[in-house]
């Protein structure tokens, strides 16, 4: 076993103001930036650890910044302590052409006047240096790097970072483990942390156990950047398959009858590692309140859903209605954001769920909270709905049979269907509708379409 490695740095003072001009260019143009449209009026450092000392051809900086924003966009406007963002930032003299799409710029002033900063995940040698303080289970500074100390990091893993666009950032090790770099982080317990180590002891085979994972030390408080998880080797997730499936005019039903299962699999292993809650008259009248007050923004916001908002809202009261005759819930720790492309499928066709994160726009304490089960089967069943709407030429009634399969292979496993409580599903699925048509109606308009049909299908309950 290796022994741990402990190390006392310092950052040069007037780094953050030598990289401010810079990451105020660059930082809103990230995928994983959620602060899109509010102008960045400056920053402040929460952190800063040298990781590769920068008077070699090399530097290496692990950096947490808070951003100051606007809260509303105009000249002159104040700007307020918004997220904080995790930042490994490399600097060289001249970047290889190989870096030129990890370029943030070339610093005027400052500490590190004179050379180029750019985004150190992109290069191979930054990233071995986080693997191998994960392997040796470094401090550094008030970086703490663990790992599990049954499983063995082999040195030689030639790192690559995952390219494809996503709210955090990904580095593949050889064929072996891929850590997950989180970009905006919080303090506190984190799900995709949290989850995956309970599922492991409960000895779940459906959720890769973490085999590492990197923590700040800050304030009292621990805050989780990043976790290194086995590497499924020729794994595809969910989404891409549906998609080529449907694009074939392959049937799906097997494929969504097994995610159900895995699904189940995975809610039975949580309910059993964590606590569960009971939800009484109370609990479900504010969840229904909850939802109606989501509705009623979306619907100031979007006027296209407007004129289903009357029946969309009897979701929400029928089951104030049931809670209040006496009916209960169970509720427990759930995905939180469960959907085709938060699902792997390996080569032996067995299926896996990863990205235990929950919606990262919601605050965590929320996402840490029990939910109805449910909540996850209808994050898929509306996943059914966008891949069968993204195909293109339409399968008649995709959708719908893989809705059914999946809901049939989940009742096989957890001993009850979904749709055997038809007012709890239409609620959830209804409240997942009204979210996607207001993400689609702010980012991606030209597919508002799709979580209008849903709307207008729920909006009309379903006879008995």
């Amino acid at each position: 076993m290796s022994e741990a490695v402990t190390r006392t740095v310092t950052s040069p003072p007037g780094l953050l103001a030598s990289l401010d001009p810079l990451l105020r260019d660059w930082l809103p143009r990230q995928r994983w930036f959620a602060g899109k449209g509010r102008p960045v009026t400056g920053f402040s450092l929460v952190a800063a650890t040298e990781l590769l000392p920068a008077d070699a051809r090399l530097g290496l900086y692990h950096v947490l910044v808070r951003t100051h924003q606007q809260l509303v966009p105009g000249p002159g406007a104040p700007g307020e302590p918004g997220d904080c963002y995790q930042l490994l930032i490399g600097v060289r003299e001249a970047l290889p052409p190989r870096l030129a799409p990890a370029l943030i710029g070339h610093v005027t002033e400052g500490p590190l006047a004179g050379r180029t900063a750019y985004d150190a995940l992109y290069d191979p040698r930054p990233a071995e240096v986080l693997l191998e303080a994960l392997r040796t289970q470094a401090r550094i500074g008030g970086l703490r790097f663990e790992r599990d100390r049954d499983r063995e990091i082999r040195t030689g893993l030639v790192p690559r970072l995952v390219t494809a666009e996503q709210s955090n950032s990904s580095i593949v090790y050889g064929d072996t483990f891929i850590l997950k770099v989180l970009r905006r982080i919080v303090p506190g317990v984190n799900p995709d942390l949290e989850l995956p180590l309970a599922l492991a002891r409960a000895g779940c085979p459906r959720v890769p156990a973490p085999a590492g994972w990197m923590v700040a030390d800050l304030g009292g408080r621990s805050w989780v950047l990043g976790v290194l998880q086995p590497y499924v080797q020729g794994a595809t997730d969910g989404w891409e398959l549906a998609l080529r499936e449907l694009a074939k005019g392959e049937d799906f039903t097997a494929e969504a009858r097994a995610l159900g299962r895995t699904t189940a699999e995975v809610h039975t292993a949580l309910a059993g590692a964590l606590p569960t809650v009971t939800l009484g008259h109370g609990r479900m009248r504010q969840l229904a309140d909850d939802m109606i007050e989501r509705l009623e923004e979306a619907a100031r916001a979007v006027p296209l859903l407007r004129p289903y908002a009357p029946g969309l809202r009897t979701a929400f009261t029928a089951l104030g209605d049931l809670a209040a005759e006496g009916r209960t819930w169970t509720a427990q720790r759930v995905h939180g954001d469960l959907h085709l492309g938060q699902c792997l499928r390996s080569p032996s066709g067995q299926w896996s769920l990863i990205d235990f994160e929950g919606e990262p726009a919601k605050p965590l304490a929320e996402r840490r909270m029990p939910q109805p089960p449910v909540r996850d089967v209808a994050g898929m069943l509306r996943s059914f709905d966008y891949a069968a709407h993204s195909a293109d030429v339409p399968v008649p009634g995709w959708a719908h049979a893989c809705r059914a399969a999946f809901c049939t292979g989940y009742a096989e496993v957890a001993g009850r269907d979904p749709r055997t409580d038809p007012v709890m599903l239409r609620a959830h699925e209804t409240a997942k509708a009204v979210y996607e048509v207001l993400y689609e109606a702010r980012h991606r308009p030209d597919w508002l379409a799709v979580p209008l049909s849903a709307v207008r299908r729920l909006a009309t309950p379903e006879p008995a």
